[in-house]
């Protein structure tokens, strides 16, 4: 049986909903669990690959160890850096709360970029959500890699770019002193990795570019230049054609492939409290175009 005829096998075409036409579908009548059964978690698996990010509803039975569980089915967990601290009783699983300060993320990224292999699949589950404000947005970086003209997708198949978790917070607007709290703890773990800029998605064999809030240099490239390099780039990654909004309610679970997308969590909801909890799957080590590998530069837990 092909892919597609497990999937509307399993999950009927009626039950998922596309949210645009380049990236993301919400799928409909699924009760997500660690018990679901081989071929439902295969149909995920293949809309996954296929629409990037995926979105269910009305998941509020979900607790954390469930939520990791489920999880699991998708592949292993993968621990986050030891400075972040997982939440009780679970491997992968972190809390993300605005309240108490901590990891910011309203900027566009590829979560954990600065690993050699970062994770392949988030799972991310909404605990408590703002009445107005506080949405998500994902961008297909397989799209952007088609859109370039074929001289730019040249360059960008030659081009490697350093990720480091050492960012600066000039990229943030207005950060608190829990923020600079929390980095302060976060950086005791030093990581920086070459990707590069195009990797071969180990699965669909598509290009997707590898940019984000965690990239620092563009390898045997001035920074004058790379700032424009990375400047032309993330353009094309973060235009609207190419990209998914999700309006967060109370029990929705988005799951995304992490290879091939970024995205950037709205921080327009005031002081409102927006908790979500996020389950990591462990991913593989980028390849590029020419075949080499990423490699891991600097690893030093203080």
């Amino acid at each position: 049986m092909s892919e597609m005829a497990l999937i509307n096998n399993v999950i009927p075409r009626t039950d998922v909903v596309k949210r645009s036409a380049r990236i993301g579908a919400e799928i409909l009548n699924i009760k997500l669990s660690g018990d679901l059964p081989d071929q439902t978690i295969a149909a995920i698996n293949g809309l996954l690959l296929e629409h990037k990010v995926i979105f269910f509803r009305e998941q509020g039975h979900l607790d954390d160890a469930e939520q990791e569980r489920f999880a699991r089915r998708l592949g292993k967990p993968v621990p986050p850096p030891p400075t972040v601290g997982t939440l009780k009783g679970t491997i992968s699983m972190i809390e993300i709360d605005t309240v108490r300060g901590g990891l910011r993320t309203d900027c566009w990224h590829i979560d954990m970029a600065y690993m050699d292999a970062y994770p392949k699949i988030l799972v991310l589950r909404g605990v408590v959500i703002p009445s107005v404000g506080g949405d998500t947005v994902w961008s297909n970086t397989a799209a952007a890699y088609l859109d370039l003209p074929p001289p730019l997708q040249r360059l960008a198949d030659d081009l490697w770019v350093v990720h480091s978790n050492a960012f600066d917070f000039a990229i943030f607007p207005r950060p608190t002193e829990a923020d600079k709290k929390h980095y302060d703890e976060v950086l005791k773990a030093r990581f920086e990795t070459e990707h590069p800029l195009v990797r071969v998605h180990p699965e669909t064999g598509e290009r997707t570019l590898v940019l984000g809030m965690y990239t620092k240099r563009f390898v045997d490239v001035p920074k004058y230049d790379g700032q424009r390099l990375f400047d032309l780039f993330e353009s094309h990654i973060t235009a609207p054609e190419n990209t998914l909004r999700w309006n967060w309610k109370q029990g929705d679970v988005a799951i995304w492939d992490n290879r091939a997308t970024m995205h950037y969590a709205a921080k327009d909801y005031g002081d409102q409290p927006r908790l979500v909890r996020r389950a990591a799957i462990e991913g593989e080590v980028p390849i590029g175009v020419d075949g080499r590998c990423s490699v891991a530069r600097v690893k030093v837990i203080k």
